[in-house]
């Protein structure tokens, strides 16, 4: 190895380096620390390094703010409270069944609005139906965090399925639909749901066998806290334009699914000088009309807007979308910097081991804890070194990788609705609550989406 080459893979390591001590240090503060780090991270690598910045995820960002703030409209509207009040007589009609309908029910909840920060209501509802039917809260709690995560990739409003879309037409002479790309996604991504449920069932011991519990349950401060009375939104009755703002949400649903699986519906319009036209990407369509059901729902169901900003659906999605900015950009930057070296050393081993995608797209999705972005990063690159549409497209379960350190708002919420304690975060920290749950759902996810990608797009 002579000095040039020495000299360059010392530079590469360094600002590796550079990205996860942004990461974990980000990570650690928590919040939108991890975008702000990120920052910093980005100047180093543009003014020290002298890379060239790399395009910030505008799409994605701007997407996940159209979703979230129609979602934070229908929040404030009292249309969120109408679909947990189903939720939950759900969840309390089959009490027993709550580690198979709890992640069950958080995963359709996600499916439904495109992000899985809408569950945080469910989780104490959850809990308290699991310590009044004697189960270990953390079986259902843990796999229905996770269900809520893994419910992105099967939602038509999600940017990471739409992404998927976007980045198979632009890099390949595929053009799939929203429809199709669900077709795969949905049951795969259920499969791997219902596997950690079922699991979960047999996890830990219930809690009149649990030592620990009944020793913590001796302390009277902690009795009163575990049998207090949770609250529910059964019996609450909501206004007439509650129920309004709910269908308004579901049909704008309804509506992008209908675009996205009958691209004839999407108008088309001119691209460059040669006059080829091209429809309107799914990006911009999910965007136009959840800002459509949002307007709608200020300006029919009373709703006030000033306080959309201050629900926590709206915080929990710019937060998010925050970290996705800043985490992003600053490793686009070092992966477009370094595109060339690495499709020379790794076409021939994706090429022979397709499996490697999964693998690279489960680190990346954790490291930049977003499946969307994670996408954004890895997919195009994947197809650039040749890896079949069709694998990426089986494989998009594996973008969940962040539940590996229990970090994400959905995995400290479940922790923190568990009264019990048994939801909870180990000595090492990689032994979690989360962890097994996660690698079920994603393997199966994984699995069963390759097969189905394989039957049906090949």
């Amino acid at each position: 190895m002579d000095a040039s080459t020495a000299l360059q893979t010392l530079s590469i390591i360094l600002q590796v380096a550079i990205i996860l001590t942004c990461l974990i240090i980000g990570a650690k503060k928590g919040g939108i620390a991890l975008g702000l780090i990120a920052g910093i991270g980005l100047l180093v690598l543009v003014f020290g390094f002298r890379l060239e910045p790399g395009e910030a995820p505008v799409d994605v960002i701007l997407t996940i703010l159209a979703v979230i703030g129609c979602a934070a409209t229908l929040q404030q509207s009292g249309g969120l409270d109408v679909m947990m009040q189903v939720a939950e007589r759900v969840l309390r009609r089959h009490p027993e069944q709550i580690t198979i309908l709890g992640p069950c029910v958080t995963w359709f909840l996600t499916v439904l609005c495109g992000t899985g920060h809408v569950v945080y209501t469910m989780l104490p509802i959850i809990a308290d139906i699991a310590i009044k039917k004697n189960i270990r809260p953390e079986r259902p709690m843990a796999a229905s965090s996770v269900a809520a995560q893994m419910g992105i990739t099967a939602s038509p409003v999600s940017v990471a399925t739409v992404s998927i879309v976007s980045i198979i037409a632009k890099n390949t002479d595929r053009h799939w639909s929203v429809l199709q790309i669900l077709a795969i996604s949905i049951p795969a991504s259920l499969c791997g749901v219902l596997l950690a449920a079922l699991w979960s069932m047999r996890r830990g011991k219930d809690l009149d066998e649990d030592e620990e519990y009944q020793k913590r349950l001796e302390n009277p401060e902690f009795r009163a806290t575990v049998h207090s009375s949770s609250e529910t939104l059964i019996g609450k009755v909501f206004p007439p334009q509650a129920y309004r703002a709910t269908w308004i949400f579901l049909g704008a649903i309804a509506v992008v699914v209908v675009l996205g699986a009958l691209e004839v519906l999407r108008p088309q319009f001119p691209t460059g000088d040669d006059g080829a036209m091209e429809r309107l990407s799914m990006n911009l369509v999910i965007q136009m009309v959840m800002l459509a059901a949002g307007a709608l729902i200020l300006l029919t169901c009373k709703v006030q807007a000033g306080k959309i900003a201050s629900t926590a659906v709206f915080k929990a999605g710019a937060t998010a979308m925050f970290s996705i900015f800043g985490v992003a950009w600053m490793t686009e930057t070092v992966v477009h910097a370094h595109l060339e070296d690495l499709e020379h050393g790794l076409a021939g081993v994706l090429a022979n081991h397709v499996w490697m995608y999964a693998i690279v797209l489960f680190i990346i999705g954790k490291l930049v804890n977003s499946q969307a972005a994670g996408l954004l990063i890895v997919a195009p690159m994947a197809l650039s070194l040749g890896v079949s549409p069709v694998v990426v497209v089986g494989f998009i379960g594996a973008s969940y990788g962040y539940f590996i350190l229990p970090t994400y708002p959905s995995d400290l919420a479940a922790i923190g609705f568990d009264p019990t304690g048994t939801t909870h975060i180990g000595k090492y920290v990689i032994n979690h609550s989360f962890l097994v749950p996660g690698l079920i759902g994603v393997v199966t996810s994984c699995l069963v989406g390759s097969g189905l990608a394989q039957l049906l797009l090949s």
